[in-house]
């Protein structure tokens, strides 16, 4: 029966091409979170003609809600003839900005050469399509399968995920009985298996000083030459010891296989809103400095933000009339599912069936909603699978190809055959 899976699924070729094509042109831009709700009600309504039963729950309270830019999800179920076990994809809609550099027209869908461009096309509105097609074939050739089929269009992932799959979490969406596999087509390679993620820790640092004129700096004291203090620190002393970490996660690429720490943004003095390029001639007395610390299976959180605050408190000690404080703005844990778990030996027997050859496992160097599901929905057997090429995410002239989603459609097909069958002929 794996044949007419593959021939269900090739059937439907034009069919995820025109959906891919579709969802780009809603341009889910996240900040400020556009075109949300009209997307999230297409993809409620292309699965209601299926059969699924949809809800749209809004992530009220979550960072960015408000009435003009409501974090609208969809999630849609489709019970089988009898009980069983219930398999979950999720996809974020939100992309990030176009920005420079597109010789097409980011959201406009445009196919060509075998491949659908568009911002989210990779990244990864061509991996909700390929669920969405899988399910579909599935349901075609097993139209008596036990269990339960859910897929979901969550928003605000390139931004935390607190107004999507966090939130759905909260509420129980992501915890048994209610599901108890879950696969997030996010683009990871189609031969490959994405395990898990670093962990993250993400905080602010604030320098203080006392503002003053700025042709008499003497008189006051400047936090932006105190937070220079503190980045020659990280240059001199941690950049070079996150360096020599290393960990046994398959993280790709080979350079995000050790701990890693950037800078996201610096800000001080006083403001240029209303005059650009002109501060006024003061001496700044604040700075905040935000930092992006990436870390490994290996290293426990209270050592990651110990490494920073004992440079910090150094430079109290050491520095005349240094002052600062820390804030946490996320952490996350490191998160890696083991090989042996069921979706990961499912989605690995269709890797086998379509490109025979074993899978590639991988973790992501960046967080993603697995985080949520592990740790508020507290379920395990979660992992990311689906089309489309990592380097190409958040770049000009992004693109999923065609071949490439019906391939990893088949592969989900397969996957699914496993989890709610047994992969019975």
């Amino acid at each position: 029966m794996t044949d007419a899976l593959f021939k269900a699924v090739e059937a439907r070729r034009d069919e995820v091409v025109a959906l891919t094509a579709e969802l780009i042109r809603f341009p889910t831009v996240n900040p400020p979170g556009e075109a949300y709700t009209p997307c999230a009600e297409y993809v409620g309504a292309y699965l209601r003609k299926l059969g699924f039963e949809t809800e749209f729950i809004r992530g009220e309270g979550a960072p960015g809600d408000t009435d003009r830019y409501p974090r609208t999800n969809v999630v849609a179920r489709f019970d089988g003839r009898v009980p069983g076990p219930s398999v979950h994809f999720n996809s974020h809609i939100d992309v990030v900005e176009a920005g420079e550099g597109w010789s097409v027209d980011p959201f406009a869908g445009v196919v060509k050469d075998g491949k659908v461009y568009g911002r989210g096309a990779c990244d990864m509105k061509g991996g909700l399509a390929a669920s969405i097609i899988a399910a579909q074939a599935f349901m075609q050739v097993y139209p008596d399968f036990p269990g339960a089929i859910e897929i979901s269009g969550t928003v605000d992932e390139e931004s935390g995920g607190f107004g999507g799959v966090a939130h759905l979490a909260k509420l129980g969406y992501f915890s048994k009985p209610k599901v108890d596999h879950v696969i997030i087509p996010e683009p990871l390679n189609k031969d490959r298996i994405c395990l898990g993620h670093r962990g993250v820790w993400w905080a602010e640092i604030a320098t203080k000083g006392v503002i003053a004129h700025g042709s008499m700096p003497f008189l006051g004291d400047n936090a932006v030459r105190h937070m220079g203090a503190v980045l020659q620190a990280f240059e001199d002393e941690l950049f070079p010891a996150l360096d020599r970490k290393t960990t046994r996660m398959p993280v790709v690429p080979e350079g995000a296989r050790r701990s890693t720490m950037n800078i996201n943004s610096i800000h001080g003095g006083q403001t240029e809103d209303f005059r650009p390029g002109l501060p006024s001639p003061n001496v700044p007395d604040a700075c905040r400095l935000t930092i992006d610390r990436r870390f490994l299976l290996e290293e426990e959180i209270g050592t990651v933000k110990k490494e920073v605050t004992s440079i910090l408190e150094r430079l109290k000690r050491e520095r005349p009339k240094f002052d600062y404080e820390i804030r946490d703005i996320m952490e996350v844990q490191p998160n890696m599912t083991e090989r042996d778990a069921p979706v990961v030996k499912a989605v690995a027997q269709g890797i086998m069936e379509v490109f025979d050859r074993e899978p590639g496992y991988v973790i992501s160097p960046g967080t993603y909603d697995q985080k949520h599901v592990a740790r508020l929905g507290h379920l395990y057997d979660c992992i990311a699978y689906g089309p489309g090429i990592l380097d190409l995410a958040h770049r000009p002239d992004e693109w999923v190809g065609i071949d490439d989603m019906v391939e990893s459609a088949k592969v989900m097909a397969v996957g699914l055959n496993i989890l709610l069958r047994g992969g019975a002929q």
